[in-house]
């Protein structure tokens, strides 16, 4: 997470929102070489497919969809496993794709012709499952490990049965939102450490950043969804109407979002820190900050308690 800062104040407008006296620049983003929405080629394998850009965040990692695939295999991907669609690299999807069939074809040939030797096709099975099982799972160490602290875990229970129990939604727009979440814990730690941090900023900014791009991907349940095409309109930021319920979900995914760009050990252990300083604060504020607001929140306590 990081971005160049001109001032004290993180920016209001989320990725590519609207402006303040306080602006952030994205430059990273804007000087992406693949925009959302863009038509492209994908590293699966030893083998190039369509693929679209669904969006992108800081680190130059992209959210592909495999058109005709399953939204199971929609994945992050670095900016060196894409390709533009171009007439040379759409040729090059095809001479991978005629390789990839010779050598399956190959190998198929040579599995029939080794009939005899069982034992040892059953340990190169295995060897191949060893392989692959360690190129698929990410290292323990490269994955953030964020503890949120048991009354947030209990809130995040009691979020999710609302809405997919009792049929419940929170209210928007919610105040404070996640801006002004964010903007008040920016303001308690140069309270507190009497100066301006730049990793405060980094996280400040970051954490908007990615709350306003994973929203309508990965926070929402199937029952809200409806209710954000219905707010979000055009240039308004998910940051600005969104509250404490919907950021603290951020923090159950950013382990697996966080797990697959490259962070060095020293960067991830500051990074982590910073995180559970941020949840201590939601933790301490939560009564403020996580507030009743669910249509019909109130009567189905009372209806619980009685």
């Amino acid at each position: 997470m990081s971005g160049d800062t001109e001032s004290s104040k993180p920016n209001s407008g989320g990725c590519g929102g609207g402006t303040t006296n306080n602006p952030v620049k994205d430059e990273a983003v804007d000087a992406s070489p693949f925009q959302e929405g863009e038509q492209v080629l994908a590293f699966h394998g030893p083998c190039l497919y369509d693929a679209k850009v669904e969006f992108h965040m800081e680190e130059w990692r992209y959210y592909v969809h495999y058109p005709g695939w399953n939204k199971h295999w929609d994945e992050w991907l670095g900016v060196d496993c894409l390709l533009k669609r171009t007439e040379e690299n759409v040729c090059k999807q095809k001479e991978l794709k005629e390789k990839h069939a010779v050598d399956k074809n190959a190998k198929l040939g040579r599995l029939s012709q080794d009939k005899t030797k069982n034992s040892i096709g059953v340990r190169g099975k295995k060897r191949k499952h060893e392989i692959i099982k360690k190129e698929v799972c990410v290292p323990l160490e490269k994955l953030v490990n964020i503890q949120i602290p048991s009354t947030l875990k209990k809130q995040l229970v009691d979020d999710h049965e609302c809405i997919n129990q009792l049929g419940q939604s929170v209210k928007l727009p919610r105040s404070p939102s996640v801006y002004e979440i964010l903007n008040k814990y920016f303001d308690y730690r140069v309270k507190k450490d009497g100066m301006i941090v730049e990793t405060v900023v980094d996280i400040v900014n970051g954490l908007r950043c990615y709350f306003d791009k994973a929203l309508p991907a990965m926070l929402l349940y199937k029952h809200e969804r409806q209710q954000y095409e219905e707010v979000i309109a055009d240039n308004v930021s998910p940051s600005g109407v969104y509250g404490a319920e919907h950021l603290l979900r951020l923090f159950v995914k950013l382990p697996e979002m966080l797990s697959s760009i490259p962070i060095e050990m020293e960067t991830l252990t500051e990074l982590q820190q910073r995180l559970h300083d941020f949840l201590r604060f939601l933790q301490s504020n939560q009564s403020a900050f996580f507030q009743s607001n669910y249509e019909g929140f109130d009567s189905a306590v009372k209806r619980e308690d009685n």
